[in-house]
């Protein structure tokens, strides 16, 4: 039996299924494949090398970005009589010559932005699925609750913050009915107020108004705007640990952008 020890600076995934693509083609070889991820320090490698030493017809899969790291690894094999298939070091250097330009060597790049991709489409669909007050019994897992009356910019926020990796749901708020009870029993500091003109948003609901043929009873009427936004008002004010953010004739990109500076602030700079 063959041991084959993958050695990787990051999860080890990449090498891996090169390595099994590749051994599809030797129908009955008789492979043991033995993982070693996160190598970032020369200690390590010497401690992979003795362990291949142990076995019988060992040798060494690797995708170390490092040059350092990869030389080492390399150069000890050598001394110590251990093949390697080097994966990564003929691909960064031939893209060097063509690109014109030094790689980063910044172990485990991929897995990041593997990460950041699957947790996007997480958020995003967490956002969608806890739009205007859907799912409202899973609010406690939101780390953003964006709460205001119609035409504040609520699902757009949310979309735009879901974007950014954040998982936000959204509250309506509706004259002279009670929000969710479980919107008073998540952390107030998760909860974000909007605030807007009664004029200015009188005028955004009268565009909607006629572009619905008109079917929208008092929505964009301004006495009716006034009121509910006064009834907005009474709601943040009962609720003092709520932020407040206003967004008359601001940006999604500038609101989204308080939203965050807040609570980067309230975690000390550190983002949940």
């Amino acid at each position: 039996m063959h041991h084959v020890f993958v050695v990787s600076d990051g999860t080890g995934r990449t090498a891996e299924n090169a390595l099994r693509a590749a051994l599809v083609q030797f129908n009955g070889a008789n492979i043991s494949i033995e993982k070693r991820t996160s190598i970032r320090t020369e200690e390590q490698i010497f401690s992979v090398i003795e362990e291949v030493k142990s076995k019988n017809k060992g040798f060494i899969v690797h995708t170390l970005v490092s040059d350092k790291l990869r030389s080492t690894l390399i150069r000890n094999c050598r001394h110590n009589n251990i093949e390697t298939i080097d994966l990564m070091g003929p691909l960064l250097q031939r893209l060097q010559e063509l690109l014109q330009t030094s790689p980063l060597e910044k172990p485990g790049i991929f897995s990041q932005l593997n990460e950041t991709y699957f947790r996007r489409i997480e958020t995003m669909e967490f956002a969608v699925n806890h739009d205007d007050g859907l799912r409202d019994h899973e609010l406690d897992k939101a780390e953003i609750i964006l709460v205001g009356v119609s035409r504040t910019f609520k699902t757009p926020l949310s979309i735009y913050l879901a974007f950014k990796g954040w998982y936000v749901a959204n509250i309506p708020l509706v004259l002279d009915i009670n929000p969710p009870e479980i919107l008073f029993k998540v952390p107030p500091e998760k909860v974000f107020g909007l605030m807007t003109n009664p004029i200015r948003l009188a005028t955004l609901r009268k565009a909607r108004h006629e572009y619905l043929g008109n079917s929208t009873g008092n929505y964009a009427n301004p006495d009716y705007v006034k009121r509910e936004v006064n009834y907005s008002k009474r709601l943040f004010a009962s609720n003092p640990k709520w932020q407040i953010i206003t967004v008359t004739n601001k940006p999604i990109e500038e609101i989204s952008t308080e939203i965050i500076a807040l609570i980067q602030k309230g975690k000390g700079g550190i983002k949940i």
